[in-house]
């Protein structure tokens, strides 16, 4: 009888020993890469909804949910960017409970093209072009070709390559300081850019033809 007993109590150890190794399998989001983990984007991507007033976004997500949030912490510490407009894309960081938004960014209004006098002697323009799909290019820049853009945890992620340098892939994180319909700032430890929305050239060719017809007229 002692045999068996001292039998038993080793199968009971096996099983148990068994069982928590099952469970040590299915611990959620251990897939044993923790910096993948850690880098993940927490950023909220989706489509401004009709119920956003002054104090709320109604945003409806990417993953097929309808969020939410409250918006006066974002406004007052100045972290809404190019506003909210019913049906437009949004990226959001919002709390840990994703009850309010922390940062609002307005991609339809990041996407145009983007121009500032010439740094080296203001006598032309030049800037970027930031496209739907990710696609970034060059305005008038021949040292600077940009390829690809996106938001990435709340910033405005540039991937370039400079012309006469490593012929290597550059990627840069920006934070946005400014976007409105006509003005885009952004910037990082080293540099400001400050651009405004270029315009179509049928607008310049407008302009100068209405000049043309005033000096007529007052001639």
């Amino acid at each position: 009888m002692k045999k068996f007993g001292i039998i038993a109590i080793v199968a009971c150890a096996v099983l148990m020993m068994g069982s928590c190794g099952n469970k040590s399998d299915k611990v959620p989001f251990d897939n044993g890469d923790s910096a993948a983990v850690a880098n993940a984007d927490p950023t909220i991507y989706g489509i401004c909804g009709e119920e956003t007033s002054m104090n709320t976004l109604q945003i409806i997500t990417d993953m097929g949910d309808t969020l939410t949030l409250d918006v006066s912490s974002a406004q007052e510490n100045g972290q809404v960017f190019g506003g909210m407009h019913t049906g437009d894309r949004m990226a959001v960081l919002a709390n840990a409970d994703r009850t309010a938004a922390e940062l609002i960014i307005n991609q339809a209004t990041l996407l145009g093209n983007w121009v500032m006098p010439n740094p080296i002697d203001g006598s032309d323009e030049v800037g970027i072009s930031i496209k739907e799909g990710g696609i970034a290019e060059s305005i008038a820049q021949s040292t600077i070709i940009y390829k690809t853009w996106r938001l990435y945890r709340g910033k405005l992620e540039i991937v370039l390559i400079r012309e006469g340098g490593s012929e290597e892939d550059e990627t840069n994180l920006y934070d946005i300081v400014k976007l409105g319909a006509d003005s885009l700032v952004y910037k990082d430890a080293d540099e400001t850019f400050e651009y405004t929305r270029q315009k179509p050239k049928e607008e310049y060719g407008t302009e100068v033809q209405l000049e043309d017809a005033q000096n007529e007229f007052f001639m």
